[in-house]
């Protein structure tokens, strides 16, 4: 059984993969707390003696906007961090896949795939791409779009976010001229077992196969559990940003590569997550 040694393990997608995937799989979790990834001597300490095939790196500081007043910590996790276990793995001449996200695009010129060139706007994406810098073309790059799944009690994805407020009457404002790409979790989870047992240094898209605005989207959630529709406001893209850290406008995301999984659109998403929940 491959042994996949991975950071982020409890977080919003690392701890879904790990569920769904822990038969296939030998996984060797390294939290933070015993293996703190700014600091290059602990990881080189905790990783030299560590047996595993892949390292699978997920851990993240992925407040977007806090990344904005928060620039030095962003970069020291994002970029510093991913170097730091990026050399240590390295040295073991092991396997590495390093999780990234679609805000390397700017947005401006939809749609992106594998070979688009990342411009990124805003600390958090820049951090991101810092690490892809890092490791492209010496390891596999697997970038997602607006992850979501049906249950998850220490972080709020989109999804959940959405309909919490309409299940207590809470009113949404929700940008419709701009465009996202969502992400069901399980996806990217069996998406990552075809390319963990098909490794190649290269850059993949695991993101779902239908984009909306985020309207669309709360209109989807509403309509798919039984909400009150009328609670969905819209706004504008410039008018949502204004004063926050910029967001791409039009994150239409695809692959070119992806032929072993199928991607479920949201509203497939959503009719399974019923069936979870």
């Amino acid at each position: 059984m491959i042994r996949v040694a991975l950071t982020g393990a409890d977080g919003l997608v690392g701890s879904r993969i790990v569920e769904l995937l822990k038969n296939d799989f030998e996984f060797i979790p390294l939290p933070q707390r015993s293996m703190d990834i700014t600091d290059a001597q602990q990881v080189d300490n905790t990783l030299k003696d560590l047996d595993f095939d892949i390292f699978f790196h997920l851990a993240a500081y992925t407040n977007v906007p806090g990344a904005e007043t928060n620039k030095d910590l962003c970069f020291k996790i994002n970029r510093d961090g991913t170097k730091n276990v990026f050399e240590s793995v390295q040295k073991k001449q092991k396997k590495f896949v390093y999780i990234s996200t679609d805000f390397v695009f700017d947005g401006v010129k939809p749609p992106y795939d594998e070979s688009s060139i990342p411009n990124p706007v805003g600390v958090y994406a820049l951090s991101k791409y810092e690490g892809e810098k890092i490791v492209k073309d010496k390891a596999m790059i697997v970038r997602i779009s607006y992850p979501y799944r049906a249950e998850f009690e220490l972080k709020k994805d989109f999804f959940r976010t959405f309909k919490y407020y309409l299940e207590n009457n809470k009113p949404l404002s929700m940008i419709n001229d701009s465009i996202m790409t969502p992400t069901f979790i399980d996806d990217i989870a069996f998406g990552l077992k075809y390319l963990f047992n098909n490794f190649k240094p290269e850059i993949y898209h695991l993101v779902g196969s239908e984009y909306l605005s985020p309207y669309e989207a709360a209109m989807k959630v509403a309509e798919s559990f039984g909400l009150d529709r009328s609670l969905i406001g819209k706004t504008t893209y410039e008018e949502y940003i204004k004063g926050k850290a910029r967001l791409p406008q039009f994150a239409s995301i695809r692959s070119t590569k992806n032929t072993f999984w199928k991607m479920r659109t949201f509203s497939e998403g959503l009719e399974e997550i019923k069936k979870q929940l």
